[in-house]
């Protein structure tokens, strides 16, 4: 098993608080989700983008959240366009010795 990173990016058209407020309920779902070890939450305000870096165990269980409501959801929101999910393997041995949390 190799630990996978997704990492997902968004514009957004709705002011900053009323994103962080439509995220906010989504917080423990993604926090219990089988396989992921951590979630960044990633925001550019002036540029209005936003997103997340995540660290799952594994490609199965990176490729079940990706396939399930939480991302759905996220695709199919009215006010977030220009969304990319891009997936990475680790390279564990570079990224221990620049201790990288994996």
């Amino acid at each position: 098993m190799a630990a996978r990173i997704l990492q997902i990016n968004f514009k957004y058209s709705v002011p900053t608080a009323d994103l962080a407020g439509a995220f906010a309920p989504l917080v423990d779902d993604i926090a219990a989700t089988p396989g992921l070890r951590w979630k960044v939450w990633i925001i550019n305000e002036e540029k209005s983008e936003a997103g997340g870096i995540y660290l799952f165990d594994d490609d199965a269980s990176m490729q079940t959240y990706l396939g399930g409501p939480i991302v759905a959801g996220i695709m199919a929101h009215p006010a977030l366009s220009d969304i990319s999910a891009k997936q990475f393997d680790v390279i564990g041995d570079l990224t221990a010795k620049t201790r990288g949390p994996v």
